[in-house]
């Protein structure tokens, strides 16, 4: 039987998770956490430098939101994705999430509603340091996984953050269409019309 906790931290990095336990836990801060098959992965919180990439992208992404109600409802960088089909539990939380339908909304209809209950088709992970196998390798197999999924970016600031590249992969079939967009370029996709990414978070 696994012991069950109230309060995770680093501690609990690769313990198993039973399947009800994620909601009303105490979450020492500092910390990032997710459920990989079935256990939890615990990475350090990201520093200053991602996090203000995060919050350059999440602005345009945020802003083309507002030109375009119809494309994209919600951008977060709060959110659960549920990997269906595996066999264990498996719950990413990606730096941004874009949803097509506006989640307020949907949570103001039903007070019951959950993470379980939405899927993003845009996901984006912000890679400065830490473990690069988990964005750059595990979580394209798990992201592929997810059917919502259109596109997932990773913005990479390992060698520059001022100078980030993007690195995307679009659905196509049975298998991602990778592209890398460097620093300076643009990139533009049919996953959203008319929204074109300056890589350049000056601007």
């Amino acid at each position: 039987m696994i012991a069950t906790r109230t309060r995770i931290g680093p501690d609990c990095h690769g313990e198993p998770v039973p399947l009800d336990q994620l909601d009303g836990l105490d979450y020492e801060s500092g910390h990032s956490y997710e459920v990989i098959d079935g256990r939890w992965y615990v990475a350090p919180i990201a520093g200053f430098v991602e996090q203000s990439l995060e919050r350059w992208l999440r602005r345009k992404l945020e802003r083309y939101a507002e030109a375009n109600p119809a494309v994209v409802g919600w951008v977060t960088n709060k959110c659960r994705v549920f990997v269906p089909e595996r066999p264990e539990l498996t719950v990413t939380e990606p730096d941004l999430g874009v949803y097509h339908d506006n989640l307020d909304r949907l949570a103001e209809a039903d007070e019951a509603a959950n993470w379980d209950d939405f899927s993003p088709f845009l996901v984006v992970e912000v890679l400065v340091t830490g473990d690069e196998r988990k964005d750059l390798v595990r979580k394209v197999d798990l992201y592929f996984e997810v059917p919502s999924i259109a596109e997932y970016w990773v913005l990479d600031g390992r060698d520059n953050p001022r100078r980030p590249t993007l690195l995307t992969h679009r659905r196509w079939g049975s298998r991602w269409v990778v592209r890398e967009t460097p620093s300076g370029e643009t990139y533009t996709t049919r996953t959203l019309p008319g929204f074109a990414l300056l890589l350049d978070p000056r601007q």
